[in-house]
């Protein structure tokens, strides 16, 4: 149990590192779990699975924004992530401006399991373990309506659980 604390203390660390860095886009970050009126990026942690989405969604999402939301399972559970079929970021040839990044773990440097944007919506996603880094961008040109993705817990594949 320490050294579970240990990791979310250096998890956390990590975070405010990786988010402080200078850049023009306005990052935001919230680790309650409520998001505010007109901001983005949370660290979710919800017993059951829920709903997030981009700022202002169905409507269009503001300029110049960073988005950082971080999953959180439950021990022994991966995650299944769901974007509804009302999608729609700018689309770019490699999504090289706005953009969903999604990646299996707590971090930005965690493995990548995609780069989205467009008009067709992302895969159904699974995590391998127990967290999900999602980011969400955009510049200061085109906007649109943005996303809303649901998630749920599924028990690990490899866990045997006895009653």
């Amino acid at each position: 149990m320490v050294h579970g604390n240990r990791f979310l203390h250096v998890v956390a660390g990590l975070l405010m590192l990786g988010l402080s860095g200078a850049t023009k886009k306005e990052t935001v970050k919230n680790n309650s779990g409520v998001q505010p009126a007109g901001q983005c990026g949370t660290w979710v942690k919800e017993p059951e699975g829920g709903l997030f989405t981009s700022p202002n969604y169905p409507n269009k999402y503001p300029p110049e924004r960073e988005c950082i939301y971080i999953i959180e399972a439950p021990p022994r559970q991966c995650i299944d992530l769901f974007f509804d079929e009302k999608y729609s970021i700018e689309p770019s040839w490699e999504c090289k401006f706005d953009h969903i990044e999604v990646r299996d773990g707590p971090f930005g440097f965690s493995p990548i399991i995609g780069r989205y944007c467009g008009q067709q919506n992302p895969p159904y996603i699974r995590s391998s373990g127990r967290y999900l880094w999602i980011k969400f961008v955009a510049d200061g040109e085109l906007e649109a309506m943005g996303f809303s993705a649901s998630y749920n817990f599924t028990a690990e594949k490899n866990i045997t659980v006895f009653n």
